[in-house]
């Protein structure tokens, strides 16, 4: 009997042992990396970038695999159901958190379905007019959009996306309810505007900058509570008189429930050294992208801001009735 449990004790102590040593190994093949958007789009720019210095990190490949619909909840899903097994993770924005306002009935919950890696860069957004928009500042802007609300559409990319809920935000704050006119995708949003078709659209500088630069939009200010390095010259809406307005498209890096912490401790290491490549952090920066700080490149930091966030929208979102199915 004494030495029947002995083998025993034996084969589960070498059992731990090779799992232990499994997750010491981690990852001895490629990794995928889900992007709720398609490729080349704001979330994707970000996510390849992270990629390609991750894979010298963890000496695998990491393959960003683009998983489309339903604002992001399609992939969501995906990877709250894939295996705990440090071979699928998930990068997402905004839409982490406001999805449990917009849509009804989900089929994840963000906050206990998933493993906290770390946040990677904020986005600022910007707020633009078409060219030839009376209004030449935001206090200009605010003041005709109060007098001709009725007659002032305002873009987005789509239920969901970040340049909606900056949308609903300004006009929160200004006291106006304008007419929506939904796109799929920022690309196609800032085509309308360009071409006149729209008069408002508030969007990311990923999308933006190109634009105020060569003088195609008029532009209003940024939504971050201090100005940006990439348009240094350019007022917050703050600062304006917009008290307390900030939007930012920021970026947060999951796993799936279970995943081992060996594994999750790894991956947040290899998003930090990501983080300080000085080949990332250019081409953030020619996005007008900035890097994390430092208290939400945590698992913890990225739990209690995607928390903050849920709690910030979900009564903008509900009071503006934007909901989905």
């Amino acid at each position: 009997m004494q030495v029947r449990r002995t083998f025993l004790l034996a084969g589960l102590a070498a059992l731990f042992a090779a799992g232990a040593s499994a997750q010491t190994a981690w990852p001895t093949r490629t990794i995928s990396l889900v992007v709720p958007f398609a490729a080349g789009g704001p979330t994707d720019v970000v996510a390849r970038s992270l990629a390609a210095s991750m894979s010298k990190t963890l000496g695998q490949t990491v393959l960003v695999e683009n998983k489309l619909g339903a604002g992001g909840t399609v992939a969501a899903a995906f990877v709250a159901r894939a295996q705990p097994d440090g071979y699928t993770f998930f990068i997402h924005h905004n839409g982490m958190a406001t999805s449990t306002a917009l849509y009804r009935k989900l089929p994840y919950n963000p906050l206990t379905d998933f493993e906290y890696i770390s946040q990677a860069v904020d986005v600022p957004m910007t707020l633009l007019a078409r060219k030839d928009f009376p209004a030449n500042n935001l206090p200009e802007l605010i003041a005709y959009v109060r007098a001709n609300a009725s007659k002032i559409n305002l873009a987005n990319a789509g239920l969901g996306a970040v340049s909606q809920l900056c949308g609903m935000m300004f006009e929160r704050a200004i006291g106006v309810k304008l007419t929506a006119v939904p796109f799929q995708g920022t690309a196609p949003a800032m085509n309308a505007l360009l071409g006149g078709q729209v008069d408002l659209l508030c969007d990311q500088t990923t999308q933006t900058i190109p634009q105020i630069k060569a003088g195609s939009v008029k532009f209003y200010g940024v939504t971050t509570k201090n100005r940006i390095k990439a348009l240094p010259d350019a007022p917050t809406l703050a600062e304006q008189g917009l008290k307390d307005f900030e939007v930012l498209v920021w970026h947060g890096i999951y796993a799936p429930k279970g995943t081992p912490k060996p594994i999750l401790e790894k991956m947040n290491m290899a998003v930090r050294a990501a983080l300080r490549d000085p080949d990332v952090v250019k081409r953030m920066a020619d996005l007008g992208a900035e890097v994390a700080s430092d208290s939400k490149l945590t698992p913890e930091g990225l739990q209690t801001w995607l928390k903050a966030e849920i709690d910030k929208w979900g009564p903008i979102i509900k009071a503006n009735g934007a909901f989905a199915d």
